[in-house]
């Protein structure tokens, strides 16, 4: 399907080596089977059978049925809606933007607790994306997994819900803006402090690969941008194989 060889790895070296090292990791946390054993979620009624109507209830309904795919105990949770300020449009002082939380995780004793904007609520692809990302931390860091005093945990958390398989939806919303860059340790490379596109699209990639699936049915649910960086980075893998966590 891909006859031509591309040139290099669409992540840069820093990336590339992370996403794969971090899939290895989440491997060894979850087992094989949680990445290739668990079915890719979709934003179809299939998956979503609920009706959603922007209300509260729906958006309840929408985080238990969340929790099923993440693995995650919804009776561990508190769950709240509210307008958060830290969501406005905010700039620094160079006039860049800065991300605002869509989501909050705190813990407490054996007790979570999740904050969700109600202006999510009106965007179901992106308040499924956020809820998966809080639930993921409450599998990392509620479950003493990961500390958040590691640099990359923000990162971790994106991955593990690719890795959980309701990656789609935060590739369709991703939470990049370059007031959040730094560099990767020992480079002088940029680290975004969630996982950009062409991340999302390498690790997708690797969703694919060690599938066996040559072009993914499920595919057509990403937006023309992070299916663009799947298509670059799955021709990447299945011409070169070029990666420390291939297909067993």
């Amino acid at each position: 399907m891909f006859p031509w060889r591309p040139k290099a790895c669409p992540c840069d070296p820093a990336a590339k080596g992370w996403v794969e090292q971090r899939l290895a990791w989440l491997a060894g946390q979850f087992g094989d089977s949680a990445f290739t054993g668990r079915p890719v979620v979709l934003p179809t009624a299939a998956f979503f059978p609920d009706r959603y109507d922007d209300s509260e209830a729906s958006a309840r309904a929408m985080f238990d049925r969340i929790c099923t795919y993440m693995g995650a105990d919804p009776h561990r949770v508190d769950l709240e809606l509210t307008a958060d300020a830290a969501s406005m449009d905010l700039v620094d002082e160079q006039g860049r933007a800065l991300g605002g939380a869509a989501g909050t995780f705190s813990l407490l004793g054996g007790r979570v607790s999740i904050t969700l904007d109600r202006s999510d609520l009106g965007d179901p692809m992106a308040l499924v994306g956020t809820i998966a990302h809080e639930l993921a931390h409450l599998r990392l860091l509620g479950e003493g997994r990961l500390s958040p005093r590691n640099f990359d945990h923000e990162l971790v958390t994106d991955l593990t819900v690719v890795f959980m398989g309701m990656g789609i939806f935060l590739a369709n919303t991703p939470r990049n803006w370059p007031s959040d860059m730094k560099t990767w340790p020992q480079t002088q490379l940029n680290r975004p402090e969630y996982m950009s596109p062409a991340m999302f699209g390498y690790a997708l990639a690797h969703l694919a690969w060690h599938r066996g699936e040559r072009w993914p049915a499920w595919a057509r649910y990403l937006a023309p941008a992070p299916r663009a960086e799947l298509r670059a980075s799955l021709r990447y893998l299945l011409r070169t194989a070029d990666s420390t966590f291939p297909p067993q």
